[in-house]
């Protein structure tokens, strides 16, 4: 799915604590061995933009960890958030940004759905 962002020209915009969380389950609960996990950050470095870290959480967040990447997103102007995070997906969206699973994303980049 990261390739096809790329080819259809789509900015991927990461807060520096999503990295950190993607490396540390990718090895701690699907035991990506470190390798792949180094190849991963260098394609985040090479085509996403890594937001720095919001001070200051979004309120009305049901996650305390989750309030401050979404604040990271939305201070970006992010259109689209997506995630597994059930929580966050109650809550459909915040302000003008939709939030969406990675299985309704995928299905919009195959052009399967539209969001």
């Amino acid at each position: 799915m990261l390739e096809t962002l790329v080819e259809q020209d789509i900015e991927i915009l990461l807060d520096e604590r999503v990295l950190a969380e993607f490396r540390r389950i990718g090895r701690d609960k699907f035991a990506v061995d470190e390798r792949t996990l180094d190849e991963a950050d260098l394609f985040f470095k090479r085509y996403a933009t890594v937001l720095s870290a919001s001070a200051t959480p979004t309120v009305n967040v049901p996650d305390p960890d989750d309030a401050f990447i979404i604040a990271a997103a939305l201070s970006a102007d992010a259109s689209l958030f997506v995630t597994g995070g059930k929580a966050l997906l109650a809550l459909e969206s915040l302000g003008r940004m939709q939030i969406v699973d990675p299985r309704r994303m995928f299905m919009r980049l195959r052009g399967l759905a539209s969001l």
